[in-house]
Formats: C-alpha cells, sequence, structure tokens
C-alpha cells in the first residue's frame, strides 16, 4: 500500500514522456519516402476515391441489368367505390323502350399476386455482356487516375528535394560569405582593404539571403502542392526521407524502342480496347432488336362485388360458403410473343451509327499509335539531352566551386582583389542553379519515360 503512490507517480512520467514523444513526432512532420508517398495518394485522394465509388456504381449497374432477366413479381389489392357507377342503355326482348341499368356494384376489390419470366430477348443477352465490359472499363479508368496521381505525386516530390538540396547549398554559400564578410571587416579596420570591399560583400551577402528566402518560399509552395497531390491535410507537416541519388539516374538509359514497343503496356491503349468492345456489342445489340421477345406471365387472385364496404371487408373467400361466398379467385398463365416487323428503319439507323462509331475507334487506335510512337522518341532524345545538360552543369559546378575557393584564398593572402571573388561567389550560385535545374529536368524527363512506356505504376 505504500508503494502506490510511488507507483502512481511513474504511470504519470510514463504517460507525460509518451505524450511529449508523440506531440514531437507529430511537430517534426509524418515522414514519407516517394513510394510511401504514393501509396498513401492512391488510398486518400479525392478523386481517386471518386473514381472507386463509380466502379461500385458500376458493378451495381451489372445487377440492375442481371435483374430484368429474373422472375418478377408483385402483388397488390385494390378497392373501390363505385360512388357514381357506370349505366347502359339495354333492350330486353319483347319490350319496347330500352331500359337503363347498372351492372356495377357499389363496392368492388382486387387482390392479385402476379408474375413474368423472361424466356428470350435478344438485346438482353448482349447487354448482360456490355454491362460486364462497361465494369472492366470503369476499372481501367480508375486505373489511369491512379498512373496519373502517381505522375503527380512523383513530379511534386521531385519539386521539393531539389529545391531543399538548394537551400542547403545557398545556406553553406551563406555561412562562408558572411565569414569572409567579418574577415574583411576586421582587415578594413586594421587599414588592410577598403571599405568598398566591405560593400561589395554586404550587398553580394544580401543578395544570397534574398535568393535564399526565395528558395525557402519556393520549398513551402511544392510541400503545400506534393500535399494536395497526396490527399494529405494542408496543416500536416511533411518530412521526405528519399534523398536525391544522381548516380542511379546518371547510369539509366533511354530504354523505349518504338518499334518494338508493346501497346497494350500504356493504359490508354487498354481502354480503347474496351471501347472497342463496347462498340461491337452496341452494334449486336441494335441488331439483335430485330429478333422476337418472348415472355412468360402468370397471376392468380381475387376479386368481389358488394354492395357495402362492410361486406367487402368481410372477407368470405372458401369454396364450402356457398352462396355466401364474397370474394371469388381466379388465375391466368400466358406466353406473350412480340415480332418486330416495321419500325421507321429506326433500327436501320442506328446500325449506320453504330458503324461510324466503330469505325471512329478504329481511328482512335491509329491515332493512339502514332502519339505513343511520338512520346517514345520523345522521351528517348528527352532524357539523352538531361542527363548530356546534367554532366556537363555538374562539371560546371565544380569547376565553379575551385574558382571561387582559390579566389577566397588569393584575397585572403593580399594577391587577390574583392570584386573577383564576388564575382567567383555569384557564378558559382549560378552554377548551382542550373545544376539542380537540370537535375530536376532529368528526374521529370524520367518520369515522363516512364509514363510513355507504361512502367510508371506497375502492381
Amino acid at each position: 500500500m505504500k508503494n502506490l503512490p510511488k507507483v502512481g507517480r511513474l504511470l504519470f512520467c510514463w504517460l507525460l514522456l509518451t505524450l511529449l514523444s508523440t506531440t514531437s513526432s507529430w511537430a517534426q512532420g509524418q515522414a514519407f519516402t516517394l513510394k510511401e508517398a504514393i501509396d498513401y495518394a492512391l488510398q486518400n485522394r479525392v478523386s481517386l476515391k471518386v473514381l472507386r465509388n463509380q466502379e461500385q456504381i458500376d458493378k451495381a449497374k451489372v445487377g440492375e441489368v442481371r435483374s430484368i432477366g429474373l422472375p418478377q413479381v408483385n402483388a397488390g389489392v385494390d378497392i373501390n367505390n363505385n360512388f357514381v357507377p357506370q349505366k347502359s342503355k339495354v333492350q330486353f326482348p319483347g319490350q319496347e323502350e330500352p331500359q337503363i341499368i347498372s351492372f356495377a356494384q357499389p363496392w368492388t376489390g382486387n387482390a392479385l399476386l402476379s408474375g413474368s419470366q423472361l424466356l428470350f430477348d435478344g438485346s438482353y443477352l448482349i447487354g448482360l455482356k456490355a454491362a460486364s465490359t462497361y465494369t472492366q472499363l470503369s476499372k481501367k479508368n480508375t486505373e489511369q487516375g491512379e498512373i496519373e496521381v502517381a505522375e503527380q505525386v512523383t513530379k511534386a516530390y521531385y519539386s521539393v528535394l531539389v529545391a531543399s538540396e538548394q537551400i542547403k547549398l545557398l545556406d553553406q554559400n551563406l555561412s562562408r560569405l558572411d565569414t569572409l564578410l567579418r574577415q574583411t571587416s576586421i582587415m578594413n579596420k586594421n587599414g588592410f582593404v577598403e571599405k568598398l570591399d566591405v560593400d561589395r560583400l554586404k550587398v553580394s551577402l544580401n543578395n544570397l539571403r534574398i535568393d535564399r528566402d526565395r528558395a525557402q518560399r519556393l520549398q513551402e509552395l511544392g510541400e503545400q502542392l506534393l500535399k494536395f497531390q497526396m490527399g494529405l491535410p494542408q496543416n500536416q507537416s511533411i518530412l521526405l526521407v528519399d534523398q536525391l541519388n544522381e548516380n542511379t539516374l546518371v547510369s539509366t538509359t533511354p530504354t523505349a524502342n518504338a518499334n518494338g514497343f508493346n501497346y497494350a503496356n500504356r493504359i490508354e491503349y487498354s481502354i480503347l480496347e474496351t471501347q472497342r468492345s463496347l462498340a461491337l456489342l452496341n452494334q449486336r445489340n441494335i441488331k439483335a432488336g430485330y429478333f422476337p421477345r418472348l415472355v412468360l406471365t402468370g397471376a392468380y387472385g381475387y376479386n368481389s362485388n358488394e354492395t357495402s364496404f362492410s361486406n367487402l371487408a368481410r372477407v368470405r373467400a372458401a369454396e364450402n360458403a356457398g352462396l355466401n361466398r364474397n370474394w371469388f379467385d381466379y388465375g391466368v398463365v400466358g406466353l406473350g410473343l412480340q415480332v418486330p416487323i416495321f419500325d421507321g428503319l429506326r433500327k436501320s439507323y442506328q446500325v449506320q451509327q453504330s458503324k461510324l462509331q466503330l469505325e471512329n475507334v478504329k481511328l482512335g487506335f491509329e491515332q493512339l499509335q502514332q502519339s505513343i510512337d511520338l512520346q517514345l522518341r520523345q522521351s528517348d532524345l528527352t532524357v539523352s539531352n538531361t542527363l548530356s545538360v546534367l554532366r556537363a552543369q555538374r562539371q560546371n559546378m565544380e569547376l565553379a566551386e575551385e574558382i571561387a575557393r582559390v579566389s577566397r584564398i588569393k584575397y585572403q593572402q593580399g594577391v587577390g582583389s574583392n570584386l573577383e571573388v564576388i564575382t567567383a561567389e555569384t557564378d558559382l550560385r549560378a552554377a548551382q542553379t542550373n545544376y539542380y535545374t537540370a537535375l530536376y529536368d532529368a528526374l521529370i524527363a524520367q518520369v515522363d519515360a516512364d509514363r510513355a512506356t507504361g512502367a510508371l505504376l506497375v502492381k
């Protein structure tokens, strides 16, 4: 019992540490690799949720079409008050004047159970196949949406990574230039350099800070875009785990070959194939309208005619009720055959339209193949060009770093000018900016090449 307060304090400390660690983790942001970011987007992007809901709607439509061929059963009860009964003029034999009489009772009732079963309908059979094909089209539309989301997330992810690397380099440049400014200020106080040298460095440092602030804002905008593409709340912090790996990118060579490419690897081609199947089924469905339609029907019910509602409500339907019986059963079974003979050439015009629609789909294949061939060749050239530019910009950046380093050493040793250092630092920043622009272009070119070959999102 004496240990209870101590145990309570330990439990409280454990809960506090857990809460603090959770809060700290939330503040740092949720970490994502590129693959995790894509997976998250595939599950949480609103546009994909809409497409998946549409898939379920299309599945339900298949069930709706299938239900037409299942038995249709209905039940109903009708009770009518003939407050103005129908009358007829009747000429009875042996009478000179016709008599006006009514055969209707004030109250009538009818209870009916009816059913029907479709035995044959060519349009229904084709409709079943078309409904199933339509669900395939819905799935492929969702897949196309997933590929587009993966592309958008990948490009946004890379843009944030590149912006982060640019900020790191700018921070290094700021630190280096700030140190040089302090050293130059001391040299100016001691009379070794002019105040103009200090002012030049201050101007260069201010410009560098402006570039750093601009890069920071661009990174924040990139993160907001990435969170939007992922379906992540804007108030949620995010942390990117992957690092830019130029070695893997540089070793990647164009692999697309338009001459031997399998067009079926592209989801757009697969969607067009499904649309062609639907066009063919639509044509068959129209032609099936020339076939007869056979329906089996049946009904069983009771009817009654009474002078008052109380007599009608007092149901006596058994056969042994004799003359007191007031509800009488009846039943009917029928076979309905509908044979189309002439519809004003409506189906003939529909067939003409379906043939032209099918021709348009075939032309769509030709256009899509030409477009894919162009994309493959363009992606090959773009990847080659961006990799070549990236290599050149990396060499330029390395040379600019060496020039800036030597310029600083010469200036510190008194054999170089302040203007030479500032010029070298400016050229270095330009080379670094050009390098990361080329790196981003190469990454985007690789993403576009994967999209062109259908390898961007392979499940």
